[in-house]
């Protein structure tokens, strides 16, 4: 890619000038579909490391409400670490979501816009009619990636709660006052993750109708 074509790019994604970065893109042979396919390989990795990232935080809470002794501060600053990291995963997902959404919109405006260009009406039609399909799994994929979303948001509560408390009550009984707190946690943590599996196996359906000719 022309280095001065590369920093144009680069520059309407940060603007957030879509439509000028979408028109860059296909002067280099990357077309929306294109694009289509990574935001959504990049969504499945954030959701990925979303999980990872609730898992290691159910893990330190876990030892934290098995505590019998130890540096309550050390123990508080890891909470604390694993709670942002899992507040950053979850808005690169919300993120990556939305960046689909963009693509989509712009994916789908252009197809319909084209199906005009047909001169064959035969082909016209199976292009629609594949428009239609693509459609139909789109939508079924982006409604279990927002599902999925949605359920990080209790996960999201819990933790920064927990790690409020303890910053304002770092002593055992204030842990011990947690306990209750964890299998509620330990359950949104599994339905978070069962929700964005099944965003993830919704994403590879996706992909794979987009690259079925």
């Amino acid at each position: 890619m022309p280095y001065l074509l590369a920093i144009f790019i680069s520059l309407m994604t940060l603007t957030g000038c879509q439509s000028a970065y979408y028109s860059a893109m296909e002067q280099v042979g990357y077309h929306k579909r294109d694009i289509m396919v990574d935001r959504v390989e990049d969504a499945k990795e954030s959701q990925q490391d979303a999980q990872e990232e609730f898992s290691s935080a159910l893990e330190a809470l876990s030892a934290l409400t098995n505590y019998d002794g130890g540096e309550l501060e050390k123990m508080y600053n890891k909470i604390n670490a694993e709670y942002e990291d899992s507040e950053a995963a979850a808005q690169d997902v919300r993120d990556r979501i939305a960046a689909i959404e963009d693509v989509s919109a712009a994916l789908f405006e252009e197809w319909q816009q084209e199906l005009d260009m047909y001169s064959n009406a035969s082909l016209r039609n199976k292009s629609a009619a594949k428009m239609r399909t693509t459609k139909s799994s789109y939508q079924s994929m982006i409604a279990a990636m927002k599902r999925a979303e949605k359920k990080m948001d209790p996960v999201l509560d819990t933790l920064r709660d927990n790690t409020l408390y303890l910053k304002h009550n770092l002593n055992a009984s204030a842990i011990g006052s947690l306990k209750g707190e964890f299998s509620d946690l330990e359950l949104d943590i599994q339905n978070a993750i069962n929700e964005m599996n099944s965003a993830i196996a919704e994403s590879d359906k996706f992909i794979a109708h987009l690259n079925d000719k």
